[in-house]
């Protein structure tokens, strides 16, 4: 396993890391005794960071991922989560207020079984009013960052643009990390327009759904996904052309996701230990360039085509 310092924060994530939405039946149903397994399984293989939110499954993930933490060393990983999106009774639910990110945090510690959290996350900051998340979101995390309740704060998002307006509009060292998704892909790299950015600002880079919320992978993207139909049909052929030369489109799409350094590290996410284990393997296997090559002349005609604006 590789190791990459994120930012500034002297934190040294492995590159491929578990993303724990899928413990709160976020995807597909679960089994818990599995889901436990699969965080013991990533842990014991060198994964030592593990991202989460009380927003996924509305707050099962966080439960379950708490019930599984209480077995493991707290020294083996660092632990991620977030605040700002929630959710209740089946109803998705957004407060990015200070005194709820405040309780959102010890809510938080007691759900995951630890008294500290590594990095705490203003939780996709494109539904919120970004002039709240600057002066009154961001502030009340640097103040449990100030009393050690959390080491390190950072924002996530699926537009870029919010990103880099958040981390003009605050104190230099209040932003550490940002997590973002879909845009490092086989079909969209704009998360690379940032990289200079980011590093001036001292900033380090989560990178999240390398399969694209499943458009990269040889199931396919899932009915609700929102990607144009064009682009769909392209990223079929690209993982039809995989299967052809005896390779699976997801172990490309990780590859191409861990081989670059700007990249601290690269989440995945399962609830079976199979997987856990076959994403390590992807990870730790040599990009074959001259596949990613083909499949991105596949998928040239829809390059960075994408559902949102960057």
């Amino acid at each position: 396993m590789q190791y990459r310092e994120l930012g500034k924060t002297g934190m040294k994530l492995s590159t491929i890391s578990f993303g724990a939405s899928s413990l709160g039946g976020v995807f597909h149903s679960l089994n818990e005794n599995e889901g436990i397994e699969a965080v013991n399984t990533a842990i014991e293989q060198g994964i030592n960071f593990i991202d989460v939110s009380p927003y996924y499954g509305h707050l099962k993930a966080e439960t379950l991922l708490g019930k599984a933490l209480k077995n493991i060393d707290r020294k083996k990983y660092y632990l991620s989560t977030k605040v700002g999106r929630y959710g209740a009774d089946g109803v998705n639910l957004w407060d990015y207020s200070a005194r709820r990110a405040r309780e959102s945090v010890y809510e938080s510690l007691d759900r995951l079984n630890v008294e500290h959290i590594d990095l705490i996350n203003v939780h996709d900051i494109e539904f919120a009013d970004l002039r709240q998340v600057c002066a009154e979101t961001l502030p009340a995390l640097v103040e449990l960052r100030e009393k050690g309740i959390v080491s390190h704060v950072g924002i996530t998002n699926l537009t870029l643009s919010h990103l880099r307006y958040v981390i003009d509009h605050v104190p230099s060292g209040t932003v550490e990390s940002v997590l973002s998704f879909c845009h490092y892909t086989l079909f969209d790299d704009s998360l690379s327009d940032y990289f200079a950015y980011f590093a001036e600002k001292n900033i380090g880079i989560i990178n999240a759904s390398p399969f694209s919320m499943g458009l990269l992978t040889e199931r396919g993207a899932p009915d609700w996904h929102p990607a144009t139909a064009p682009l769909q049909n392209l990223c079929r052929e690209a993982a039809e052309y995989c299967r052809k030369k005896g390779k699976s489109i997801e172990q490309l799409a990780v590859q191409y996701a861990v081989n670059n350094p700007a990249i601290t590290t690269t989440l995945f996410s399962t609830t079976r230990s199979r997987s856990v284990l076959q994403n390590i393997e992807w990870a730790n296997t040599p990009l074959d360039n001259e596949l990613l090559q083909s499949v991105q002349t596949i998928l040239e005609p829809r390059f960075r085509d994408t559902w949102l604006n960057s």
